[in-house]
Parts: C-alpha cells; structure tokens; sequence
C-alpha cells in the first residue's frame, strides 16, 4: 500500500535540529488530528510520547512515533528554517520569482534561488509515487498547482499542475493554522477524514453528475414531466442579482439537475431568452413546479428564496420540506453554511465556486 503522501511548509526550529518535518508543536496537531480522521491510529504509548515531549521539549519523542506510521509521509516545501518563522525571507519582487508561479505571499514571490527546494519535492514525489498527496496550507498548495487559496480549495480533491504535474491532491488547512484559529479544527478533521478512501486510487473520482444546460422550453417540460414529477424530493435553487433572478436549478437526484438561465452576458441584450414571451412561458413552467405542494422540495437558505420569489416574481413555493442550510446548523451550528462549503464536506465534487467566471450575486448563503 502506497503511504499517504503530506506536505507541510518549511521547518520550525525542532524541525531543524533534526532534519525531520513535523517534530514541533505542529507535528503534536497534526498527529492526533490524523488520528481523529482515522488516517493513523496512536497507542497509549505513542499518547505517552507525546506527554514526554511537552515535558522535556525534545523532538526525537515525536521522529520516534512518527517511524511507526510508515502509512504516512512527512515532507516540506522548503526544507529550511527561514528566520522567525517567516516565510518572506525566501520572497522578493515578481522579477526576482520562479518562472511560472505565482506569488506565494501577496505581491510576494519565492526567489528563484529555492527553485531546487522545489526540484527535491518533485524527487520525493516521484519516489514514493502516492496515490494522494495530502497539501497542508497555501505553501503546499503553492508548490503542486502556482497558485494559493487554501481556503477556497480545502476539502476537495485536485490534479497538481506544477512541481510535479498529475498528482492528486487533498487540500486541507496547516496544523499550525489550526493552533491559531482553532475553529478550524472540526472542518479540518473532516477533510482529513477523506484521505484514506480518496488515497485507494490516483485519479479524480468525481460523483457521475448530468446537468441540462441552455434549455429550450421543450427541454424543461420534458424535464419536468420525466424527472421532477417522478421524484419523492427535488432541490431547488435561486441566484440573484438586483431584482433579477440570473438563473435558477432543480435537482430531483443527486446526478441530475436542470439549469434554467435567465441572464447571458454572451447576447447584445444580456437576456438568455429570444423574446419576452418565451421568458414568460419558461416562468410559468417554473411556477407549475414551485406552487405545486405534492412536489416535495429542499432549498439552501430557502428563507432568502422563497421570500425572493414571492416578492420578485409573486411565485407561492409550497412542499418546501427541508432547507440544508439549517439541516447542517443542526449538526455543526459552529461551522460555516455557505453551498460551496457544504459541497466541500459532504460531496467529492471539485471547488465549483472557486472554477466560476462570473460569481455576482447578492445572495447570502449564511
């Protein structure tokens, strides 16, 4: 069985007494995070090695416990210790960066003076050639795809582009991050929690999904009368701008969804429908579904919909059953409610919102 690959930052100062990544207060998190996620398993005594470490400060309690989880690989981005902990020691101007990165820090780039800190990552890759590399924090994401966004990106299972191109990669936050902003924890154990089933093979495994888009009116009743009617629960969906609903989606299974615009930046007058009248048929089609209360319904933050299309468009929702923003509150009333965040813990799909052009809307979604 191929180890689950992890890449951490750079070394702290532990790190660097003993050339190890992971050994410092960060490697502690880290471990009983991975545990937590059921990645790896601690014993009691690797629990009394831990107890040991904080109580003498030596690192080698921790290199110790981490040779007996051989499922796991530790390595950095940089293999150094850059002063105070401080990655800008390593950044200049964009003149002075690695060809084809962007910045790792804002208006800040790696000099290409660590360029070969990225050529001995890529080496370690190809070694140890793991079915899933594990990138903890914007550096690691930074190294495998030139470009951050930790947090646009955690949770979600993507190709690494450069370093190494074709890897598959779990995006999740940085121990250290963790330590900072602790309630980051609960999200970051879920992520972890996919390493072990997203590592069985080395290619994206997307949830199969067909989607109607650019609909003509034969196409939504076709819809309707197959799919929605036949289904014992449909998602629904608005998004807004102004007064205008852009476009909206019914779902009546988790593989299928329709997709109805209203909105076309494409066209001389912005408006996806040839006339007037074909947008008025396409509503009342909507209606037929939405004020129908046998056709039971699940929105996301349907208070805002429901309320946006009665005031918008007079449109009365009944069989509105479920809302999975509140569904979730009940489960995680810390964590955050937004769509794209739910996709993230519950789904295998890819950072959708974040593969967006136009992300325009006025709707909230906490």
């Amino acid at each position: 069985m191929k180890p689950i690959f992890l890449v951490g930052e750079a070394w702290g100062e532990n790190e660097a007494r003993l050339s190890t990544p992971f050994v410092g207060s960060s490697g502690v998190e880290l471990m009983r995070q991975l545990h937590e996620a059921e990645v790896i398993s601690l014993t009691q005594g690797e629990r009394n090695r831990i107890d040991l470490y904080y109580r003498t400060g030596d690192p080698k309690h921790l290199a110790k416990i981490w040779e007996g989880h051989p499922e796991v690989y530790r390595t950095n981005v940089f293999n150094r210790h850059p002063p105070s902990n401080r990655l800008e020691h390593f950044c200049g101007g964009k003149a002075d960066g690695i060809p084809g990165y962007g910045p790792l820090l804002p208006s800040k780039y790696t000099r290409a003076e660590f360029a070969p800190e990225l050529d001995r990552l890529g080496d370690e890759i190809l070694e140890h050639d793991p079915n899933l590399i594990i990138c903890l924090g914007n550096s690691a994401v930074w190294a495998l795809t030139g470009r951050t966004g930790v947090s646009k990106l955690r949770g979600t299972t993507v190709l690494s582009t450069h370093c190494v191109a074709g890897y598959k990669l779990l995006v999740c936050y940085h121990p250290a991050a963790v330590l900072r902003q602790y309630e980051l924890r609960p999200t970051t154990i879920a992520d972890l929690s996919k390493a072990v089933s997203a590592s069985q093979t080395g290619t994206l495994d997307r949830p199969p999904c067909e989607i109607w888009i650019e609909p003509d009116l034969d196409d939504i009743h076709t819809f309707i009368q197959t799919h929605i009617k036949a289904s014992q629960l449909i998602a629904c969906d608005i998004e807004t701008s102004g007064t205008r609903i852009t476009c909206m989606g019914f779902a009546p299974r988790r593989d299928l969804a329709l997709v109805i615009p209203f909105d076309d930046p494409r066209k001389a007058g912005k408006s996806y429908w040839p006339t007037p009248e074909l947008e008025r048929r396409c509503w009342e089609l909507i209606r037929s579904v939405l004020e129908d209360a046998e056709i039971r319904k699940v929105f996301q933050n349907g208070l805002y919909d429901i309320a946006f299309l009665l005031r918008s468009y007079g449109i009365r929702v009944f069989g509105a059953l479920h809302d999975s923003m509140l569904l979730h509150h009940a489960l995680q009333p810390e964590a955050l409610k937004g769509l794209g965040y739910l996709g993230s813990l519950y789904t295998n799909h890819g950072p959708w919102k974040s593969e967006r052009r136009h992300t325009e809307t006025i709707k909230r979604e906490e």
